[in-house]
């Protein structure tokens, strides 16, 4: 199959089952890292990274990065066009009975399993990000060993990023910016 088919169906798939933003789109990656081997699991983890200190939607921003570095600039219009075409049919659709589906009962049961289910993506896939930022490749065989993979610097910034978002809420790009500084200054 053609690259440029195989990427657009690809990132079709992955946005018609991946309910919940970009995080959601995490498990689909990683399947897709196994099946086509375009880019690896640590690939992913700063795919995260730059998508989220990039404008635009983080799905959007991963599906760019993957097309480019697959099939170049065609590749990075080709992926990210199949990544949101689901999202347009589907709100085309669902708009012509917006009215009929506003006060259904059943609609909105299956409103509330889908926030469940997005919810456990988004957490499965904050999970495995938190796992490549923390976790050191170490066969961990004894508590000592597990206590020597943490990554402490990571997770240090970790929370001091999270506490002070949550104190001062300055804007995340100031955030993105400190903590990339941060890592300069440790990893030189």
């Amino acid at each position: 199959m053609p690259i440029l088919i195989q990427l657009f169906l690809e990132f079709f798939r992955t946005g018609l089952f991946s309910i919940g933003g970009g995080l959601a789109t995490l498990p689909f990656l990683y399947e897709m890292s196994t099946k086509t081997g375009w880019f690896t699991v640590n690939d992913i983890a700063n795919l995260v990274a730059v998508s989220e200190s990039t404008p635009g939607p983080m799905g959007v921003n991963m599906g760019t990065y993957v097309g480019y570095t697959t099939a170049g600039i065609i590749g990075s219009v080709v992926a990210p066009f199949g990544l949101i075409t689901p999202s347009i049919i589907i709100i085309i659709l669902i708009s012509q009975f917006l009215i009929k589906f506003k006060n259904s009962k059943l609609v909105n049961y299956a409103f509330f399993g889908l926030r469940a289910a997005s919810t456990a993506l988004i957490v499965v896939a904050g999970l495995s990000i938190a796992k490549l930022a923390f976790i050191n490749d170490v066969e961990q065989e004894s508590i000592n060993s597990f206590l020597s993979s943490i990554n402490w610097i990571s997770l240090l910034l970790a929370i001091i990023v999270f506490f002070t978002f949550r104190k001062f809420k300055m804007h995340p790009i100031i955030y993105i910016l400190f903590s990339a500084v941060i890592g300069v200054i440790f990893l030189i």
